[in-house]
């Protein structure tokens, strides 16, 4: 999917965030490459504004680990959802797609690498806007296996 790009920064949120004591971007952590609050994952780009190529996959188990070398950035974090559906943030808003993680909520963990931060970051102080230049891959499993 292509996510939108603004200030540095999209997320991914428990869908039903009704309940969320922190939603969307209140409180986003800049600091870190993937912050997170309650049901939801703070993501940090390496441009300011342009359009990432962001791939989800989830898995049954822990995913094989990826080599740190082919990735700018990665990182790991737990995930709670209680609806089992994780929604997409972007500065203009949610996204209509959503990630379906399982049938009901549950303890999740997370992997999110990144490739392009420095070509990201040379668009935004010359042209502005890139396509596809900076790449997210976001992998789900349940936590614990």
């Amino acid at each position: 999917m292509s996510v939108f790009v603004g200030s540095f920064s999209f997320g991914l949120q428990e869908s039903d965030d009704a309940y969320l004591p922190v939603p969307f971007p209140d409180h986003f952590h800049t600091d870190a490459f993937v912050g997170t609050h309650p049901g939801r994952l703070d993501i940090t780009s390496g441009g300011h504004t342009h359009h990432a190529t962001v791939d989800v996959e989830v898995w049954d188990g822990a995913p094989p680990p990826q080599d740190p070398s082919d990735w700018d950035e990665q990182a790991e974090a737990d995930f709670e959802t209680t609806s089992g559906q994780v929604a997409v943030w972007q500065e203009t808003g949610r996204m209509d797609e959503v990630i379906t993680l399982a049938d009901s909520g549950g303890s999740w963990r997370v992997r999110v690498s990144c490739v392009g931060r420095a070509e990201a970051a040379a668009l935004s102080e010359g042209e502005g806007t890139g396509v596809g230049v900076e790449r997210y891959l976001i992998q789900f499993w349940p936590a614990g296996t």
